[in-house]
C-alpha cells in the first residue's frame, strides 16, 4: 500500500527529474511507438495503440498516461452515443458537450474508458477538461460527484498516475487524488476565431504563473505547462519567457496532432 508520504516523496522527485530533463509530449495523433522515446510522460489518445504498442511505449519512456475528458465528450468520441441524452449543453469551440458526471450512466461509461486504458498497460490518465468543475466552469456544482469520482478510480487503481489539466482554483480538493496538474495558454493565447497564435499579455500570463506558484506551494502537486505555437519565432519567446521558471513545459500545435523536434 502506497502511504501519504511516498506519494509525496514520488511527486517532489518527479518535480526534480521533470524540472531537469523538460522531456514531455501531448499527442492524440497516430504515431509508430518505436520512434517515440526518451521521455519523462508521454500522453496519448490510446485509441491509436494496442497492448503491445503501450508496452514498447512504456520500455522507452518513463510514465505513458491516454487521454480522458472528465468534462466533455467530442461527437466522434466511441463513447459519445451512450451519454449523449444526459449531457448539459454543448462547447461550440471544440464542437463537445459537457457531461453530467453525476449521473450513473455517464460515471459508468467514464470509468470503463479508465479501466480498459489500464488493462491495456497504460500507467495512468490524463483528465481534461477539470476546469468545468471549478466556479469559472458551467457545472461548479458537479464538484462533489466528480471528487467522489477521482476518490473511486484510486480505490479501485491505487498506483495510477493522474494528471489533472486547468482547474487550479480546485487544486485544494482534488490533490489527494492526482499526482500533477498541467496548465494550457500560461504564456501564449491562441485566438479560436482568427485561428492565430500569439503570445498573452506579460501582466496576465505573469498573474497565472502566480496562481500555479502558489498552488504548488500550497500542494506540492508537480506543474506541467501546454504552450502552443507554429513558428521557430513563437517557440524562442516563449522559451524566453519561461527561462526563468523550473516548471517542464512542452510546446506544441494546438490541435495536438503532430510531434515536434526536441531539439
Amino acid at each position: 500500500m502506497i502511504t501519504g508520504a511516498i506519494l509525496f516523496q514520488t511527486a517532489q522527485a518527479l518535480a526534480q527529474q521533470l524540472t531537469k530533463e523538460k522531456q514531455i509530449l501531448f499527442t492524440y495523433g497516430d504515431f509508430y511507438p518505436k520512434d517515440v522515446s526518451g521521455y519523462e510522460i508521454v500522453v496519448l489518445e490510446s485509441a491509436h495503440f494496442d497492448s503491445k504498442d503501450i508496452q514498447v511505449l512504456k520500455q522507452q519512456n518513463n510514465t505513458v498516461l491516454g487521454y480522458i475528458s472528465l468534462g466533455e465528450v467530442n461527437e466522434s468520441a466511441a463513447h459519445y452515443p451512450e451519454i449523449k441524452d444526459f449531457s448539459l449543453g454543448k462547447n461550440n469551440i471544440w464542437n463537445s458537450h459537457i457531461l453530467d458526471i453525476e449521473n450513473k450512466e455517464t460515471s459508468k461509461s467514464l470509468m470503463d474508458i479508465i479501466k480498459f486504458n489500464m488493462k491495456k498497460g497504460l500507467d495512468g490518465m490524463f483528465l481534461d477538461n477539470i476546469d468545468n468543475y471549478t466556479k469559472f466552469g458551467p457545472t461548479p456544482e458537479k464538484k462533489p460527484a466528480l471528487l467522489d469520482f477521482l476518490k473511486t478510480v484510486k480505490i479501485l487503481f491505487p498506483e495510477i498516475y493522474l494528471m489533472q489539466n486547468a482547474g487550479v482554483s480546485i487544486i485544494e480538493d482534488t490533490h489527494p487524488y492526482i499526482n500533477s496538474v498541467a496548465k494550457e495558454s500560461v504564456v501564449t493565447d491562441y485566438d479560436f476565431g482568427k485561428n492565430k497564435y500569439q503570445l498573452r499579455e506579460e501582466e496576465t500570463y505573469l498573474r497565472l504563473l502566480h496562481e500555479l506558484e502558489e498552488a504548488y506551494r500550497n500542494y506540492k502537486v508537480p506543474v506541467i505547462l501546454i504552450e502552443y505555437a507554429e513558428t521557430k519565432k513563437l517557440k524562442k519567446a516563449i522559451d524566453q519567457r519561461l527561462e526563468e521558471n523550473n516548471w517542464p513545459y512542452f510546446i506544441g500545435k494546438i490541435d495536438l496532432q503532430s510531434i515536434p523536434d526536441k531539439n
